[in-house]
């Protein structure tokens, strides 16, 4: 019997995950974290065999999680289950070291049969993803540039233009992300930089639309 551990900050969606993962022999879940530091005391006492993690956690987030789990537990995988566009953040996700990225309103039997494809030794990634990574190689000679704008972002900046897009103040990021405000504001400068932006208003505006319309399609 292969175990899992969950990691979401949502108590019903880890409750119908167990249930989906319970259901298919050979598996089941061993417990449910809610943030970072949740997840990486429970892979100590639980022991799982494979890790699902959402990347929006309180505090730290998922792709801090993977990162932290490449190093101390380099042979546990990890299986990103997320609403966040896969074409923008399932290769940070493998780059980070995840085996694997799900969307969250991809078909139940997705989630399945990336669970088996990992637990296997597999990496599991959707056909627009397998896609999209084997076109940017396409050229031969190293890493094409990102097609997309918000691909030029780096993980970090990536974390301040969303909370930027929650109205968290240059305070509030700091204080999260535990880097100091004069940090947050060369962040900000960089992203109007990469996704041509003219003022912090516009911005502002951007990030917000940006989660808006991340929430709204999912």
């Amino acid at each position: 019997m292969k175990k899992i551990l969950l990691v979401d900050d949502h108590p019903l969606l880890r409750e119908g995950l167990g249930r989906l993962i319970s259901a298919e022999p050979g598996i089941s879940v061993c417990g449910a974290a809610g943030s970072v530091q949740e997840a990486l005391s429970l892979v100590e006492s639980a022991k799982p065999d494979l890790v699902i993690t959402d990347l929006t956690l309180p505090g730290r987030n998922g792709l801090e999680l993977i990162k932290d789990m490449a190093v101390i537990h380099p042979s546990l995988p990890v299986i990103v289950l997320s609403m966040h566009d896969e074409v923008i953040y399932a290769e940070r996700a493998l780059r980070a070291g995840a085996r694997g990225y799900v969307m969250k309103n991809a078909p139940p039997e997705r989630l399945i049969e990336a669970i088996h494809m990992v637990l296997g030794g597999g990496v599991y990634a959707s056909p627009t993803i397998t896609s999209h990574l084997l076109q940017s190689l396409s050229s031969g000679k190293g890493q094409a540039k990102p097609s997309f704008p918000m691909e030029r972002l780096t993980d970090r900046e990536m974390e301040v233009f969303e909370l930027i897009g929650t109205a968290k103040s240059n305070h509030d990021i700091a204080s999260r992300l535990g880097i100091s405000p004069r940090t947050v504001d060369a962040h900000r400068a960089h992203i109007r930089e990469k996704l041509g932006l003219g003022d912090c208003n516009e911005l502002t505006r951007h990030a917000i639309r940006w989660i808006e319309v991340g929430m709204l399609g999912k």
